[in-house]
């Protein structure tokens, strides 16, 4: 029931996304405790129609993209988003890290990871503060250049980021967190739209506090026989044209639980309370 979007206006892709974060271990490093799990997710994707993966060099390190090469890395009609610019020397340990250099060798090894000739779409996981913005900018244009990657995107910013990026490179997407109860985003949102730049928000579900019992999703999704997931994700494909979800899990069941939010429709009179009420809880959250 929701349209699909053009992420670079060659990329053709499913609304709703999936994130590949959870395919690896505890704290997103090391290899997944159920490996066999873990790759029937993969498979599955296809299946229901979700052609819009989300990844990155820091999860596992390298875990998740591997994982999505070996299953997935020979099909064409599935795209493959990774990001860079962590580095994670042990478990507990992440660091920004926009160094030119760096950037362009994680992902030369994306690529490898993934087993394709050039990357669909690959963002820039965090601007790093120590290292001049517009030189980050103009690596990411080199990839491009270089045919590394295909499209580039931005992850963390503000409109200000983005514009300055624009000037080096075509921003096809843009990864900030969102959701119903974090509205912090919300201007960079409406920026994107206005530029057809793709919004995928992370922590759509809130890590959960989105499904819990007693919220006002209650009675909504009794009315629709959905499940408190289905709900929050249709609302935010109601959102905006440009918005790309991708929650993201370890398994199957809970994958094809969050793909039903594609047959889902909210009214105007549910779509509207939900939106007043996330706003409510934002504002009573903010110091």
């Amino acid at each position: 029931m929701h349209a699909r979007f053009r992420i670079g206006a060659d990329l053709d892709v499913c609304r709703l996304g999936f994130g590949a974060m959870h395919l690896c271990g505890p704290g997103l490093w090391g290899e997944p405790e159920d490996p066999d799990e873990a790759r029937r997710v993969l498979r599955r994707l296809p299946d229901l129609g979700i052609d819009l993966i989300d990844t990155a060099d820091s999860y596992g390190p390298g875990v998740s993209e591997r994982l999505i090469g070996e299953e997935l890395g020979a099909r064409s009609d599935i795209v493959v988003a990774t990001k860079a610019g962590f580095v994670r020397p042990t478990a507990n340990d992440y660091s920004v890290c926009g160094d030119p250099d760096y950037l362009r060798r994680m992902a030369e090894a994306s690529r490898e990871r993934l087993g394709v000739e050039r990357i669909a779409l690959w963002q820039l996981h965090r601007v790093d503060p120590d290292v001049p913005a517009r030189m980050q900018f103009a690596a990411i244009a080199k990839l491009i250049e270089d045919g590394v990657i295909r499209h580039a995107g931005l992850s963390h910013v503000s409109i200000e980021q983005i514009e300055l990026a624009r000037t080096y490179f075509p921003v096809a997407t843009v990864q900030n967190r969102y959701n119903m109860i974090d509205r912090a985003s919300e201007a960079v949102l409406d920026h994107c739209a206005a530029h057809g730049i793709g919004f995928m928000p992370f922590y759509p579900l809130a890590a959960g506090r989105l499904t819990r019992a007693g919220t006002v999703l209650g009675p909504i999704t009794a009315a629709h026989g959905a499940t408190a997931s289905q709900v929050a994700l249709a609302w935010l494909l109601q959102r905006s044209p440009v918005m790309l979800p991708i929650p993201g899990t370890s398994r199957v069941a809970n994958l094809e639980e969050n793909a039903g939010a594609l047959l889902l429709r909210l009214t105007e009179a549910e779509f509207a309370l939900l939106d007043a009420k996330g706003r409510e809880a934002w504002a009573a959250a903010k110091p």
